[in-house]
């Protein structure tokens, strides 16, 4: 269970008793997620979802995630949004942590999305993508390229015992890179985490997106070659171009690509996968001790972009424009 700070029942009793949402009558730890404490909130008004921002989330980026999310709902996009306490500020403290409270989504986020569930999600990250124009708060993208090898540095001498042979194969990784990485494509605001466990289906329809906490400034292809790697990938590990297919048909029916972000997409979903690659081996090095959390598999991703290391360009995975 992804909690890393407990929080006692009078705690959280008086931190819900200042937002104006009735008084508590129960909460629960929430599973998934691994950058920050989540609970969903029962009150007399309804559920609520309280999220306790931890380490890892630098507090200044704050006002940014919340007022994303402000953004996103007044433009029509189904989003969690923050609720305003009684001084009407939406960040609060609890517990020794930065907290805020949000909005339910309706919905549940499928293991397996089908073919029409990943065209639906495709869609709803282009309307994202339009819905975050004019968001005046910028914050620069801290894992994309340039944040790789800091990051890999803090559990390079330990990548061999995870894989044999690792932390050379990366190190080449990081060169190439370094090296290649497109920096003209068309740029806006992304959500950088759009996995299938931050998107919600009810009753067949996609219903919402939820967490924004990785969401930054950077290509909006780079948001397209995530969810290549989130949502088009077998248990088996093989790559689905029916759906790959699928999910950029949805994407396109709201903002075409253009040639040369068509044309990047290998590269970026090379460069997605060892982006979670490394994140995942960090945590998989480094496992807060006490902390109610099972780390992901690293090497899930490292065969991601070994696979993609194999493609040259979009016709190669079997996708047309």
């Amino acid at each position: 269970m992804a909690v890393y700070t407990e929080v006692s029942d009078e705690e959280l009793s008086a931190f819900v008793d200042n937002y104006n949402v009735g008084a508590l009558t129960s909460y629960k730890g929430i599973a998934e997620g691994v950058e920050n404490s989540n609970f969903l909130v029962q009150t007399e008004t309804g559920p609520y979802i309280l999220t306790l921002y931890e380490k890892r989330v630098n507090p200044s980026d704050l006002p940014f995630f919340l007022g994303l999310m402000e953004h996103l709902s007044a433009r029509g996009l189904n989003c969690p949004t923050p609720l305003k306490n009684r001084e009407g500020r939406a960040l609060g403290h609890l517990a020794g942590r930065p907290a805020a409270m949000v909005t339910f989504l309706e919905g549940m986020w499928v293991r397996r999305p089908s073919v029409e569930q990943c065209e639906q999600l495709g869609e709803a990250m282009a309307r994202m993508h339009k819905a975050g124009e004019g968001f005046e708060i910028v914050r620069p993208n801290a894992l994309s390229v340039g944040g790789w090898r800091p990051l890999f540095a803090m559990c390079a001498n330990r990548a061999d015992e995870v894989q044999k042979g690792l932390q050379a194969e990366i190190e080449k990784e990081l060169e190439f890179f370094e090296a290649h990485w497109p920096r003209d494509l068309p740029k806006g605001i992304i959500h950088a985490d759009l996995f299938v466990d931050n998107v919600f289906f009810l009753r067949g329809a996609l219903s919402g997106i939820i967490d924004f906490y990785f969401a930054c400034n950077d290509l909006l292809a780079y948001d397209i070659a995530i969810c290549l790697n989130a949502w088009c990938f077998e248990p088996d590990d093989m790559f689905n171009v029916t759906k790959a297919r699928a999910m950029l048909k949805g994407y396109q029916s709201v903002r075409p690509l253009q040639v040369e972000e068509y044309n990047a997409l290998p590269l970026l979903a090379r460069g997605a996968a060892l982006r979670f690659h490394l994140t995942r081996l960090y945590d998989w090095l480094n496992v807060p001790e006490g902390a109610q959390v099972t780390p992901k598999d690293p090497i899930e991703y490292l065969k991601k972009l070994r696979f993609h290391r194999s493609i040259r360009t979009p016709m190669d995975y079997g996708i047309e424009r």
